[in-house]
């Protein structure tokens, strides 16, 4: 994100400066990513949207499965030739520390989690998971980021540098299925052709960015009801945005693995007054 001259940088490039702040070895940060052939046979990211476009479902609270497909998996495969090379090593199965940043106070499943447990472990490798901030509160997060060594996300601010924490309340993907009100109209704001496209995707397959809320009626909502200021819109105008939109129509033309759930309404307005559903 440019913004007033200054370079903002994203959530890839923030990680590997994190890294390089906490003394991880350039050699040792790798970077990956779930790929798939582009429009041009070349491979590109495989988008999030792409994946809920071919499954034909959003992701759902008792069904997120975009967290072990663009997360979990994609980092467990990664780790495979690490592994495979210490356990020739070390003849013994390879130890990894998974440290997560996950908090009790960003919701009652991640408030469960222990802060320490294992899990996984085979011959071949033994994962320890360990959350060192799950205890903390989000004004401690904010009083440690006014002295840390990297910048946090732009994102959280009303406008990039701001340093008000009044963007929103996490820094996820840009259209978050588990995201607060607040935080979805923002980046309906922040990003309206990245929403144009989540609407596309729900309006070919049928089923609702959520059970309760349509992407359609939020942007719908943000434009006659009012919505938070973005405060900086993403023009979305490179080639990276088009071949997004490329792949995800693409694999809109083809039959999903699953039966879209279709669009459920239960009739309750987005504020009061609001005829964004009529």
């Amino acid at each position: 994100m440019i913004f007033d001259g200054i370079r903002y940088p994203g959530v890839s490039e923030l990680a590997t400066l994190q890294s390089a702040a906490f003394g991880v070895p350039a050699d040792r940060h790798v970077e990956v990513t779930r790929t798939m052939p582009g429009p041009d046979g070349t491979r590109m990211p495989h988008s999030l949207l792409t994946e809920i476009a071919a499954y034909g479902r959003f992701p759902r609270m008792g069904s997120p499965y975009c967290r072990k497909a663009a997360k979990e998996s994609v980092v467990s495969r990664a780790w495979t030739p690490m592994v495979s090379r210490l356990k020739r090593e070390l003849g013994r199965p390879a130890r990894i520390l998974k440290v997560m940043g996950l908090r009790s106070d960003q919701g009652p499943d991640r408030k469960k989690r222990p802060a320490f447990r294992t899990v996984q472990a085979n011959s071949a490798r033994i994962v320890d998971e360990w959350l060192p901030v799950k205890d903390w509160s989000t004004d401690t997060v904010k009083e440690w980021h006014a002295n840390a060594p990297v910048p946090y996300s732009w994102t959280y601010d009303s406008v990039p540098g701001a340093g008000d924490w009044s963007g929103t309340s996490r820094c996820s993907c840009s259209l978050c299925v588990f995201a607060s009100r607040h935080d979805v109209l923002l980046s309906v704001g922040r990003r309206p052709r990245l929403a144009d496209l989540y609407a596309e995707v729900e309006q070919v397959r049928g089923d609702s960015f959520r059970a309760d809320w349509r992407i359609t009626d939020l942007i719908r909502h943000a434009a006659t009801c009012g919505a938070p200021d973005p405060g900086v819109v993403c023009a979305d105008d490179g080639p990276e945005f088009t071949a997004l939109q490329e792949q995800v129509r693409q694999t809109l033309t083809k039959d999903p693995r699953k039966e879209p759930e279709m669009a459920r309404h239960n009739g309750r307005a987005l504020c009061d007054g609001c005829t964004a559903h009529s």
